[in-house]
């Protein structure tokens, strides 16, 4: 049998998540992914299947402040922005989805940094 890839093994993780974490327009879904340089956040309506807020490492709003920061930092950030971005469109409430990521280190930190700007999982 075929080892699996690290991205493949990511991938088949997710789809197991999936299947349990379903984003609607009451309460939309925060997918989370991380590469080994940028993480990124989105919450979206899977009803409709539209992203909504978006946020990420490259974002301009926060290019300067992640300068000095380490990963885990930039990913505290990254929450607290797609919080900010969530509640000016009315959200306050979201299903968190880790994306087959392990919940620890920089998906932890996003998730932290989300529910103090003031998301609810």
């Amino acid at each position: 049998m075929a080892k699996l890839t690290r991205r493949e093994r990511i991938r088949k993780k997710h789809l197991r998540v999936r299947k349990k974490v379903f984003g609607t327009s009451e309460r939309p879904r925060l997918s989370v992914y991380k590469s080994l340089k940028h993480i990124y956040a989105q919450i979206i309506d899977d009803t409709k299947g539209v992203t909504l807020v978006s946020a990420s490492t490259l974002d301009k709003e926060l290019r300067d402040k992640l300068a000095e920061l380490t990963k885990t930092e930039e990913a505290r950030e990254v929450g607290r922005l797609i919080a900010k971005r969530a509640l000016e469109k009315g959200i306050k409430k979201v299903v968190f989805d880790r994306g087959g990521f392990i919940y620890h280190g920089r998906i932890k930190a996003l998730a932290e940094g989300a529910r103090e700007g003031g998301l609810e999982f």
